[in-house]
């Protein structure tokens, strides 16, 4: 009862939004209400859900980045080419390698932030297009196969944490992705609610010089934020090697916007200080409903980003219409 009374009008907008779109689906198609469904659901979202992690907490400090799929791409493909080149196999060291690139290039976004002093859309727009450029130089943009995937990848492709047969007697089984989905997802929360950096982190998205008074090093505050953006877009570049059993180097580009707008349709606020974990999360099934089952109801794809626009554009109506009824509450004019 106590977690239904955090939940706020736009999230319980997305609950019924959800509910009532698997009604209309199953009802038309009884193949919607399987485990084949949710396992593929889950697999598919996986790296979204960990990369909306990171954008929600730029989102939450006030801040935006949009270079996190260069950054995932990077950090992933280059890991990848390390392990071909050298024969590593070991998993552990590919995440390793993948992470630390990742981490590195979300200090190159902070670094900049911190000493222009420009919007951090305007510098991680321009840093998306340094970090692709960089890797295209030195490590290419040459298509990897699944016959020439490491090992390691193959086996992280196919693992399954449980499996069972379906009603035509086909193995089906639910990927060992949703491994560092909840992982990340436990990650994020323990920071952003239970530790002093998250504190600072809505302070910063609230007021950045009131969070400065207060004694929060805005300036450190910026690089554990976008160095933790980078480190999931790490993570997330290994998952989306390892999901898509191959690799194309240029299929991430273009997909921010996507992140973006899971983690606003979620109720995260655009100009900081207000996001939450689940919000997010409804965001991002809902936008793998959508982009998943609509071939259900009969639909083209193309319907996708019709139904996302409505429900992003009233998810803003409703973040913003809260914002100013809590702003009056405490006596705070806006326009």
């Amino acid at each position: 009862m106590k977690f239904l009374k955090k939940i706020d009008k736009t999230q319980r907008f997305l609950i019924v939004i959800i509910a009532v779109y698997c009604i209309v689906v199953a009802s038309r198609n009884s193949a919607f209400l399987s485990l084949s469904t949710l396992f593929a659901l889950i697999r598919s979202a996986a790296g979204t859900t960990i990369l909306s992690m990171g954008v929600l907490m730029v989102m939450i400090s006030g801040g935006i980045d949009v270079s996190f799929p260069a950054i995932a791409i990077f950090g992933g493909y280059t890991s990848l080419r390390v392990c071909m080149a050298q024969g590593i196999t070991n998993m552990f060291l590919t995440f390793l390698i993948s992470i630390a690139i990742g981490i590195l290039l979300g200090f190159g976004n902070a670094i900049l932030v911190n000493i222009l002093k420009l919007e951090p859309f305007i510098i991680t727009l321009s840093t998306a297009s340094v970090y692709f450029g960089l890797m295209t130089i030195l490590v290419g943009t040459k298509n990897v196969g699944a016959t020439d995937l490491p090992p390691q990848f193959r086996t992280l492709s196919s693992l399954k944490l449980i499996t069972t047969t379906n009603q035509y007697g086909g193995k089906i089984g639910l990927s060992v992705f949703i491994i560092p989905v909840v992982l990340c997802i436990v990650l994020t929360w323990f920071i952003l609610r239970k530790t002093l950096i998250g504190k600072g982190i809505f302070a910063m998205g609230c007021n950045t010089e009131a969070a400065r008074r207060a004694g929060f090093n805005v300036n450190l505050l910026r690089f554990f934020i976008y160095g933790y953006a980078g480190f999931l877009g790490g993570v997330m570049g290994i998952i989306y090697i390892a999901g898509t059993n191959s690799v194309n180097p240029v299929s991430l580009v273009g997909t921010e916007m996507s992140v973006i707008a899971c983690v606003v349709i979620g109720g995260a606020s655009p100009s900081g200080g207000y996001g939450t974990i689940f919000g997010t999360i409804l965001g991002v099934i809902l936008y793998y409903l959508f982009n998943q089952t609509l071939v259900y109801l009969g639909l083209s794809a193309s319907w996708q980003d019709f139904f996302m626009g409505i429900v992003l554009l009233f998810s803003l109506i409703t973040t913003s219409w809260q914002r100013r009824v809590q702003n009056r509450k405490n006596f705070i004019y806006t326009e």
